[in-house]
């Protein structure tokens, strides 16, 4: 199974925001008033060419993003914490046709979550199916959501995604999932904390897992140390995410693909693994960490 890592250009972030400091509302005023910023980190979307269909994981970021007035000026975020660049051929749409896969070819998008450098490519896939959970949907849309940081005004007239509600199925330490494949070998959990509805894709592959994590931690090495982001909605409901990830992790060999981890694409590409054991008296500590040969787009 060919599974792409498609890098729709960069965001810069406060270092605050990457990992937050505080707690609650606290992590918030860091976020906006820290004046040390991360490197230009990547904005990924995922692309898995499954034998029933091709499955979009997220749609990434739109070079609109440049456009004066993209972002209102009465968000704080958007004029003090984060700094995006995004060419046009960087789009996910002129991407996926030098990976030779047409929308045509596309059976599903699943939205994690619906905040800009996700959905800002949403406009390439006026024909296709678009499912995106209930909770996401209803915390991202109207006024609120405006306010909550989704520019929704930008999203296409036209969108009208499937809301899903997962079943209260058990997939590994994850209380529900919904499978997206017949082969059952796709299959989304809940990831609650940077946003209240986020998803994550788990994807199956021989014997390992591939976990397209979105923003569940913006590194591997935060989800593995329990550090929540800066931004996120719920930082306590955040580290439960991370507890569940590092048990997920420790039972089965998994390749984690958080959305900007500048280790991303390597980590797809080599399908390297991380074992984790959970320490119940302490916290997480890393065990090995595991190289396979099988490459990857």
């Amino acid at each position: 199974m060919n599974i792409h890592a498609i890098q729709t250009g960069t965001v810069a972030i406060t270092t605050s925001w990457r990992e937050g400091v505080g707690h609650g509302r606290r992590r918030l005023l860091h976020t906006l008033l820290d004046r040390e910023w991360t490197d230009p980190l990547p904005i990924y979307a995922f692309a898995v060419e499954h034998p029933e269909g091709v499955i979009v994981v997220d749609t990434g970021e739109t070079a609109r993003v440049a456009d004066p007035g993209y972002f209102p000026r009465w968000q704080p975020f958007f004029r003090f914490a984060v700094r995006e660049r995004v060419e046009p051929e960087q789009e996910i749409g002129p991407q996926l046709e030098r990976l030779g896969i047409r929308t045509s070819d596309v059976r599903r998008v699943v939205m994690t979550h619906l905040h800009t450098d996700h959905a800002g490519g949403l406009h390439h896939f006026a024909g296709n199916e678009i499912v995106v959970s209930r909770a996401e949907l209803r915390y991202a849309s109207g006024p609120l959501g405006r306010l909550r940081g989704y520019p929704n005004k930008r999203w296409p007239s036209w969108f009208d995604p499937t809301p899903l509600d997962l079943s209260p199925v058990a997939f590994g330490p994850f209380p529900a999932s919904l499978p997206l494949t017949q082969a059952g070998d796709v299959t989304l959990v809940p990831v609650p904390g940077h946003t209240p509805g986020q998803l994550a894709v788990v994807v199956q592959d021989g014997d390992h897992s591939v976990f397209l994590a979105a923003d569940s931690s913006y590194t591997q090495d935060a989800m593995l140390r329990g550090i929540a982001d800066g931004v996120g909605a719920d930082d306590d409901a955040e580290r439960r995410t991370h507890e569940r990830i590092r048990a997920y992790a420790a039972a089965n060999p998994t390749v984690y693909l958080p959305a900007h981890d500048p280790g991303t694409g390597a980590r797809l590409a080599a399908r390297q693994t991380v074992a984790v054991a959970v320490n119940p008296l302490g916290p997480p500590v890393r065990r090995s960490v595991r190289r396979r040969g099988a490459a990857a787009g």
